[in-house]
């Protein structure tokens, strides 16, 4: 009689052999946008494309230019669901998710996820949320500061806590834009 532990081949006696983890490459592409082309670096995979960062050409934060390949079609989705979001039909991405940061910075990021859509939220507020104390505020902005997925995650719906529109990688007045569109300011008289 042939014993064999749990996880080994029967047959050999050997631990198994593990499938073969789908080679990852990172690509890039571009979205139009009402205010600028926007750049989209993804982590392609046989399994698909998840987006590790959406930013502007020239700003603070867009990834350094080495060139990764083009991978235009790799981005349908993502160019979908930017389209929606700025037609004003989509108030929740649902792409798949790659980007690099830090533990505290990840956990920053996805509580950006809970706020809504036509809404704000004061850095305080977000840092109260994550349990975070009121000496902290001030990481939590850095973090969002570093955040690689402008629109995406949606950093520019956190304010100050006296209503002002501070920092944003794509530019306050580009904060103020996506802030005005979503419902969350009212549009400027001119």
């Amino acid at each position: 009689m042939t014993t064999h532990t749990a996880g080994s081949d029967p047959t050999t006696g050997s631990a198994p052999t593990l499938p073969h983890a789908p080679a990852a490459r990172t690509v890039r592409g571009t979205c139009p946008s009402p205010f600028g082309e926007l750049l989209l670096t993804g982590v392609q995979t046989d399994e698909g494309c998840a987006l590790s960062s959406l930013s502007l050409p020239g700003r603070p934060g867009t990834p350094a230019d080495q060139e990764p390949d083009r991978a235009e079609e790799a981005f349908a989705q993502a160019r979908r669901e930017l389209d929606t979001y700025f037609a004003g039909r989509l108030t929740r991405f649902s792409l798949p998710l790659a980007p690099a940061g830090t533990p505290f910075q990840l956990r920053v990021w996805q509580a950006l996820d809970e706020v809504p859509y036509g809404t704000t939220t004061s850095y305080g507020e977000l840092a109260a949320r994550l349990g975070l104390s009121r000496v902290e505020t001030r990481a939590v902005g850095r973090a969002l500061g570093a955040n690689p997925l402008l629109l995406v995650r949606p950093c520019h719906r956190v304010i100050g806590a006296d209503g002002s529109l501070r920092g944003y990688a794509g530019g306050v007045e580009r904060k103020a834009w996506l802030l005005t569109h979503e419902g969350a300011l009212p549009p400027a008289l001119v």
